[in-house]
């Protein structure tokens, strides 16, 4: 099909649309100047300010954690729906484990505060953060995992058990191996979505707890420096390296191929 200009055009409008502010801060983070008014000139000062910043750390300390954490449950959980989903295929099981995934941030975020406060009796803090990014990040490692199996030929699987497999084995040094791509990336998408995750925490995190995202928040809400560019900059820079490592580890099942 030939591609006129009008299409050429449009796309370029969209994707200036998309990276154009991102590449906007990233070029403020080096400019020398308290103000982003206008471009001054060009500096790292920021960056340094920023690593002697201890409340930044600390914030980013505590977004590592829960990142780290959250996704190893995670992975683990949304691997066994993902399995149990592609197995017997039912439906109350496919909607519990896939309702997250397509409820409203602010609806998710505001339910589990309720939960946490009404139901469990929880203190707000960084279990009550772990426990929520944990339970929004489990049915986006299942649909990997599931996207996976569905791809795979259940051949397999018979061949093992055929050969005196027990179900242990078969799972072993079969079936693990080939959905290893698809439990990786999506340990490091569940890793991503919750580093930079900003609503659902908002609500869960209680008083005196701060993540990257929300000391960001914190910051703008007085004026948007160039430090907020830098850790805007270097957070931008972790995320898309995740996405970019999900991508190799299962290109297909991201794309959503079968």
């Amino acid at each position: 099909m030939r591609r006129g200009p009008w299409l050429w055009a449009a796309a370029l409008a969209v994707y200036a649309f998309l990276y154009l502010p991102l590449a906007i801060v990233v070029v403020y983070s080096f400019n020398d100047s308290r103000l982003n008014a206008e471009w001054v000139g060009f500096t790292l000062h920021w960056y340094d300010v920023l690593i002697h910043d201890e409340e930044m750390l600390l914030a980013a300390g505590n977004s590592l954690f829960i990142a780290f954490v959250s996704a190893f449950v995670a992975t683990l959980l949304g691997t066994m729906a993902g399995m149990a989903i592609h197995r017997y295929d039912l439906k109350l099981l496919n909607f519990m484990a896939l309702t997250p995934v397509a409820m409203p941030e602010i609806l998710l975020g505001v339910s589990l505060l309720l939960f946490f406060i009404q139901v469990l009796n929880l203190t707000l803090g960084m279990l009550s953060i772990v426990l929520a990014h944990i339970t929004f990040s489990i049915g986006f490692v299942a649909v990997i995992v599931r996207a996976r199996l569905a791809g795979m030929d259940d051949s397999l699987f018979e061949a093992a058990r055929d050969l005196g497999a027990s179900p242990w084995e078969t799972f072993r040094y079969v079936t693990f191996p080939l959905i290893l791509p698809a439990v990786i990336a999506g340990g490091l998408m569940a890793f991503t979505l919750s580093i930079d995750d900003f609503v659902i925490t908002f609500f869960t995190a209680g008083v005196g707890v701060q993540t990257l995202p929300l000391r960001i928040y914190s910051m703008i809400k007085i004026a948007v420096t160039p430090e907020v560019n830098a850790v805007s900059t270097l957070l931008m820079l972790l995320t898309l390296s995740m996405i970019v490592l999900a991508s190799r580890f299962a290109p297909d099942v991201l794309k959503g191929k079968t």
